[in-house]
């Protein structure tokens, strides 16, 4: 017995009680259906007993949670629909509320931590447009459950203040996916380019079409967006990031075109060179602006913010306003410059550009704003029009101003002459503006109750008309008084013609100098230059005709030799003058030219042959009538084509 209290490590057998169970399996006791094991023992059940049993077990099976729902903003989004379509509810799901902006917040968390690895400018996520809705579902959240919270209830409060956090932080997600959308532009989206490609793809679609250059899903976002924003209570926020991102892109296309902003005194300081050049920038600005910038902008505005015209509307005026403000006072400080016949052209070029494209401006803008860029476009272009009169007529104080005493060698065409012909050609393939700008803008009054005393068309001429007459019938009367510094007044007929001829020929090629001068003044200018024709035909070869005559040469029915003999030396000696000094003058016309030269040969010729025909035989053979006849009829045949080349002989 010591041995085994001793060693209690070791195995022993111990005998079990009577009644006890042994250390190594518990004792089985039965307990039959109908009995109830208490510490008393068994009890036979009672029948509630056994039916109370059964609901037990039936509870405990009803009650067991269901499987877990597996949200997703998704599952969450449509359980917030469901109850705000319900509303007005009476209770409030927070459980659902709460785990539908639990996982928004997710949602936002996971584009906040991946916005800086987005590439500017990339497509829009595809789940962006779960989340514009779940934005909208906040929103509404927002707004119905302020309408039905209790002061009292202290879980609502916090159920709306967590609400309108996230609702500022989903506006802060939108507000920057708005900006970068703004902000990328394809590299190929230059508005020239996409508008060339979209023309060529299709030459009937719009040609603002493409200006914008962003994709159509990427106008699907930025509508969308904007539509949260402003719906959501962020106009202004919305309006300024557009505002800004536009104006910048705006600029930079503006600076495509190389315009710059000048102010009055910059322009009115310019040298002609350099603003001629700013004046073809101008054109092709405006004209773009009118065509492409402009209807672009209001375009793009619409589609961003389709269910807002008001808005699209006042940012369009406030974009482009600044830039057409800049344009029109450029055309005005134009329109204040010293006054030059040269600067015409142009500022008939800019009134032109203005009248042409105002409708359309005029229609870009909403009510009282087209009004007023009505009212402003209209006096710029009316501007520009009194400044072209004004130039046209200066034209006259030009002519009038030219009284130099040099005459023009040969009697060629003087310089006045050309200028002012080639400059009424000029403006008269601008007559239809030119007609119009005296019609509408024509403040000048003539003293002389002549209107065309040259032109008695049936219809009445226009004031544009009347200025062309008045300009041809000063430089008539210059040219006449230049005529009359030539000493020889052969050469001065010559003149003459030489200028008249000019002046008819250009008439001719000109339609609408022709129209406005009318054919009676055409007629009577040549029936003038058949007057100066006489004129020189008489001065010069009628004195040289006068050596051939009868007269004085017979007496008693017989030839005087000694007079024979002096005509002769006259005729020769005033036909190498008149060869010597007229091929050195010039008739540039070559058919004047021709005319002038068979119209001498004409006289002269037939005159001579037959006076030498009938008179040489009175001259002794051989060296007398060498000495005398010094030209036979072919010789002066052959002098006569050489005058009026421009050649002085020697």
């Amino acid at each position: 017995m010591d041995e085994e209290k001793n060693n209690p490590d070791k195995s022993s057998t111990i005998s079990p009680k009577a009644g006890e169970a042994t250390n190594t399996e518990s004792p089985k006791v039965e307990t039959k259906p109908n009995e109830i094991e208490t510490a008393e023992g068994k009890t036979p059940k009672k029948e509630g007993d056994q039916l109370g049993e059964i609901e037990e077990t039936k509870e405990v099976h009803e009650e067991a949670p269901p499987p877990e729902i597996q949200y997703t903003l998704e599952t969450a989004s449509e359980e917030i629909d469901k109850f705000l379509s319900t509303l007005p509810a009476k209770e409030i799901p927070e459980t659902v509320i709460g785990k539908f902006l639990d996982l928004f917040e997710e949602q936002l968390t996971k584009h906040d931590s991946t916005v800086e690895g987005k590439v500017k400018g990339s497509q829009v996520p595809e789940d962006d447009t779960l989340i514009l809705n779940a934005v909208d579902r906040v929103s509404k959240l927002a707004t119905s459950i302020g309408e039905l919270k209790s002061d009292a209830d202290k879980k609502q409060c916090v159920l709306i203040n967590r609400i309108g956090a996230i609702k500022q932080r989903a506006m802060c997600f939108l507000e920057d996916e708005f900006r970068l959308i703004l902000e990328h532009i394809p590299d190929s989206s230059d508005p020239k380019t996409e508008t060339k490609d979209a023309e060529e793809s299709a030459p009937t679609e719009d040609y603002s079409t493409n200006y914008s250059g962003y994709t159509p899903e990427m106008l699907s976002s930025l509508n969308k967006i904007a539509h949260e924003m402003i719906s959501g209570g962020h106009e202004s926020e919305c309006v300024e990031i557009y505002m800004i991102s536009r104006r910048i892109t705006f600029d930079d296309n503006l600076n495509h075109t190389g315009f710059e902003k000048f102010s009055i005194d910059e322009v009115q300081k310019m040298s002609w060179e350099h603003l001629e050049r700013e004046i073809a920038t101008w054109i092709s600005t405006f004209s773009e602006c009118a065509t492409l910038y402009f209807p672009g902008e209001k375009k793009l505005a619409e589609s961003v913010f389709t269910d807002y015209p008001m808005v699209s509307s006042s940012l369009f005026s406030n974009l482009t306003r600044g830039v057409m403000i800049q344009l029109l006072n450029f055309a005005e400080a134009m329109a204040m410059t010293k006054r030059s016949a040269e600067k015409l052209f142009k500022v008939l070029d800019m009134y032109e550009t203005l009248r042409d494209n105002m409708a359309a401006l005029q229609e870009l803008y909403p009510g009282e704003c087209s009004n007023e860029v009505k009212t402003e476009t209209a006096t710029a272009k009316m501007r520009l029009g009194e400044a072209a009169i004004c130039m046209f007529c200066d034209l006259e104080n030009s002519i009038k101003s030219d009284t130099g005493k040099m005459t023009v060698p040969g009697g060629a065409v003087h310089p006045l002459t050309r200028y002012t012909m080639n400059y009424l050609k000029y403006a008269c393939e601008y007559k239809n503006t030119l007609e119009q700008v005296f019609k509408e803008h024509c403040k000048i009054e003539r003293n002389d109750s002549r209107s065309n005393s040259n032109n008695h068309e049936e219809h009445q001429p226009s004031p544009f008309s009347n200025q062309l007459v008045r300009v041809m019938d000063l430089l008539d009367t210059n040219l006449e008084g230049k005529s009359k510094l030539y000493r020889d007044i052969s050469l001065s007929s010559i003149f003459m013609m030489n200028n008249g001829r000019y002046i008819l020929q250009k008439i001719k090629g000109s339609t609408e100098i022709h129209d406005a001068m009318g054919d009676t003044w055409c007629r009577k200018k040549s029936s003038d230059l058949r007057n100066y024709h006489k004129n020189y035909q008489r001065e010069t070869w009628g004195r040289l005709l006068g050596c051939l005559t009868l007269e004085g040469l017979m007496e008693k029915g017989k030839v005087v030799k000694p007079v024979l003999k002096e005509r002769f030396k006259s005729f020769n000696a005033m036909f190498d003058e008149i060869h010597r000094t007229q091929t050195s003058w010039v008739v540039s016309d070559d058919q004047l030219q021709s005319e002038l030269r068979v119209s001498i040969s004409a006289v002269v010729i037939p005159a001579y042959r037959s006076f030498v025909g009938r008179f040489s035989q009175y001259l002794d053979p051989g060296r007398q009538s060498e000495k005398y006849i010094k030209f036979q009829p072919e010789d002066i045949e052959t002098y006569i084509e050489e005058l009026f080349d421009g050649k002085r002989k020697p």
